[in-house]
């Protein structure tokens, strides 16, 4: 079945992207819950139209996203947990914590943008994550976690 997204969609594409899907899944939870309508000829039309128009001012937001993504370069952020036994967690850090260093540091993000390589983390140490800004600007940050000062 092919749908045009409506909205962004966890491991399916972005707005406004045509995907083909199975049956069941389009018409029981895409559909039904706004996420995405049938990708018939004339929504085609409709849809092209629409995103030539954007074109002109998606290249601004993707300028500003860049500008955002340029302001993690050279960036060293340090989350603090208390520690255990070595080096395990009391409970665990995850990509709500990095949102929350990230906007200490003046950059504002939504923890739903951020991908921890491995996901949540257990255990002090160097850490990757991926922030997306914008469909077309994914940045990669290394972050530390740290055992919190007593």
């Amino acid at each position: 079945m092919e749908l045009i997204l409506k909205k962004d969609v966890e491991n399916l594409g972005f707005a406004d992207d045509i995907v083909n899907v199975k049956n069941g899944y389009g018409r029981n939870y895409l559909i039904p819950r706004g996420h995405a309508v049938l990708a018939t000829p004339s929504t085609k039309k409709v849809l092209a139209e629409t995103l030539k128009q954007r074109s002109f001012k998606e290249k601004k937001v993707v300028e500003d996203a860049q500008l955002e993504a340029d302001k993690l370069n050279g960036l060293e952020i340090k989350i603090s947990a208390k520690t255990g036994e070595g080096d395990r967690l009391f409970g665990s850090v995850s990509n709500a914590n990095l949102a929350e260093a990230l906007e200490k540091e003046g950059i504002t993000m939504e923890k739903k943008f951020i991908t921890i390589a491995g996901g949540i983390i257990k255990r002090t140490g160097r850490y990757d994550a991926k922030i997306r800004f914008h469909r077309e600007v994914v940045v990669d940050l290394s972050f530390d976690v740290v055992t919190e000062a007593k």
